[in-house]
């Protein structure tokens, strides 16, 4: 049976074992930054609401806009005023109180990009993890508050795997079965790893270094969403390295593996 007492003796029981490992306290400093990011992803949530609700409301009089904040951003206020739609007095009015709600909302959306590209500016871990491709202010600055130390992993699969980006095993009998990622750990890290992974394969062909080339021929070799999955995870290691170690992110890197080490060295 579960109960108050029985979960206090577990605690105890795990708090005694020499391998726990125990999840660190975040600073006032790191649950601050939280905060900010907190709220923009609340708010973002809040303006997809009223932007679809508005391109409800005029496609029910022949108008229609594309998806998109942006699309909505460019055209809305014109197709409102236009006088060839059959849209009324009253109606017309409401709209544009709607959209001055979405308008409100970017306002305070910005505010936040603005406090967050701050904070990754003047932070050190920040602003090697922006080297990386993909990883911009909101992702950089995200990482450093969540992950509190870097070193609680071992390496940067345990980091990969505590943002959700490795394949669930189901192996048994010396088979080895893989299937989808876990999607497990920080689910915000892990979108904004995904999005950023998205604008590197997306622009990979325009660079030259050794990790782009890599991107290329896994395109080609795997597809586009195969490759995603792997250059998030990818991502995700080389943050790890450079949180753990201080390194600074070189897309040209080379990792020689121990044993060629050796057989080096023995040669």
């Amino acid at each position: 049976m579960k109960n108050d007492a029985q979960d206090a003796e577990a605690i105890c029981e795990a708090a005694s074992r020499p391998h726990m490992r125990f999840v660190p306290v975040k600073s006032p400093a790191q649950q601050s930054v939280l905060v900010l990011h907190r709220m923009r992803t609340g708010l973002v949530e809040e303006r997809t609401a009223p932007v679809n609700r508005l391109r409800g409301l005029l496609a029910e009089f022949g108008v229609f806009l594309a998806q998109g904040v942006r699309t909505l951003h460019q055209h809305i206020v014109d197709r409102i005023e236009d006088g060839s739609n059959e849209l009324a007095g009253p109606a017309r009015l409401a709209l544009m109180r709607g959209w001055a709600q979405c308008q409100a909302l970017d306002q305070e959306i910005a505010w936040l990009d603005k406090q967050i590209a701050e904070h990754a500016g003047h932070d050190p871990q920040a602003q090697r993890c922006m080297d990386v491709c993909g990883a911009g202010p909101l992702t950089a600055s995200a990482a450093v508050a969540t992950v509190v130390d870097a070193r609680q992993f071992k390496n940067g699969r345990q980091m990969a795997a505590w943002i959700g980006t490795v394949p669930r095993q189901n192996s048994s009998g010396g088979k080895q079965r893989l299937g989808r990622i876990t999607k497990q750990g920080n689910d915000y890290l892990r979108t904004l790893r995904f999005q950023g992974a998205r604008s590197a394969v997306l622009t990979a062909h325009r660079r030259d270094d050794r990790l782009s080339r890599w991107i290329v021929q896994l395109q080609a070799r795997v597809g586009y969403y195969k490759t995603l999955v792997a250059v998030a995870n990818k991502h995700a290691r080389i943050l790890w390295a450079v949180l753990a170690k201080g390194e600074k992110f070189d897309p040209s890197h080379m990792c020689i593996a121990p044993r060629a080490v050796i057989c080096a060295t023995n040669s």
